[in-house]
């Protein structure tokens, strides 16, 4: 798959406690069909390491596509201040994933990424929280 159409990649990081179980949910789409959807247990990390924990993993399964132009969006605020230049990233923990997201979205011909509220990006909030479910049951 290649070309002009821009896959849509929805990403979410939730932790229980702050940090806590956390856990990432990807969901990319093309035109309005789902191509895939993805939940992991990270361990224990903060919300913030684990919205950009999502975007990477988004990034990486949208290159696999062969896609040139991506959409991220997300519901953290935070991450997409950051990576559209209007926020500083003065959290060191940030700063190794914040460059590899810059990395990420650098090898597309066009990258965006836009904040949406949490109920526009249900999909992605739904695995992310299945990924924490996951590893808790695992670990106990």
């Amino acid at each position: 798959m290649s070309g002009g159409n821009a896959i849509a990649v929805y990403v979410d990081g939730a932790a229980k406690g702050n940090p806590g179980p956390a856990g990432i949910g990807v969901r990319l789409e093309l035109q309005g069909i789902v191509l895939s959807e993805h939940s992991e247990y990270i361990g224990n990390a903060t919300n913030n390491v684990a919205e950009y924990k999502a975007l990477i993993y988004g990034l990486e399964i949208a290159r696999r596509y062969r896609v040139t132009r991506v959409n991220a969006i997300s519901d953290s605020e935070l991450m997409v201040r950051q990576l559209n230049g209007e926020y500083k990233v003065k959290n060191e923990n940030l700063l190794p994933l914040y460059r590899s997201a810059r990395e990420l979205a650098g090898s597309f011909e066009e990258f965006r990424i836009r904040h949406v509220s949490r109920t526009e990006n249900q999909h992605a909030d739904r695995l992310a929280n299945q990924g924490i479910k996951e590893g808790l049951k695992r670990k106990s």
